[in-house]
């Protein structure tokens, strides 16, 4: 077995939507990001890289290389799930965080679980997606940007 843990912050900047776990969402700004500024994805981009000790995403996807402008970070995501597999495991259980005070998380967060399970042929029953205000307290309580958190399990590839 094999633990992974990520985060990731981006402010916000000018824009209509953010992007979160795949799902656009509706609000006031966007994020200021080389890509698309997905916080929860990187995160957990980071969370399976660390837990097969690869490295971060910033090795993977440098944000000085162009060709990640503007990426849709579910690219990224698919590349990372592909490596899980490749080193010989499979995603026991992931457990992801979102730290902000809005937009609010919470009634996007089934599409969210239900986004990340199809872009790693995963069932979404093995991840978790909650939010958490952090009461007003620093960058995010002035609702300056958005953190995320995310754990991640894997176990070894079982054959048959």
């Amino acid at each position: 077995m094999r633990i992974g843990q990520g985060f990731d912050v981006h402010a916000f900047g000018e824009g209509d939507h953010i992007t979160l776990g795949g799902i656009k969402i509706p609000h006031n700004q966007g994020f200021i990001a080389h890509s698309d500024g997905d916080v929860l994805i990187h995160a957990l981009c980071d969370a399976l890289l660390g837990a097969l000790a690869l490295g971060d995403i910033g090795v993977h996807f440098p944000p000085s290389d162009d060709q990640w402008k503007d990426c849709d970070s579910t690219v990224f995501l698919k590349h990372c799930h592909q490596l899980v597999q490749e080193q010989g495991y499979a995603i026991a259980n992931i457990d992801c965080t979102v730290m902000g005070e809005r937009p609010k998380i919470k009634p996007h967060a089934e599409a969210v679980r239900n986004k990340l399970a199809a872009v790693m042929g995963i069932d979404p029953n093995q991840i978790s997606v909650k939010a958490t205000t952090t009461e007003k307290l620093g960058f995010t309580g002035r609702e300056e940007g958005l953190a995320a958190m995310v754990v991640c399990l894997l176990q070894p590839n079982q054959t048959a």
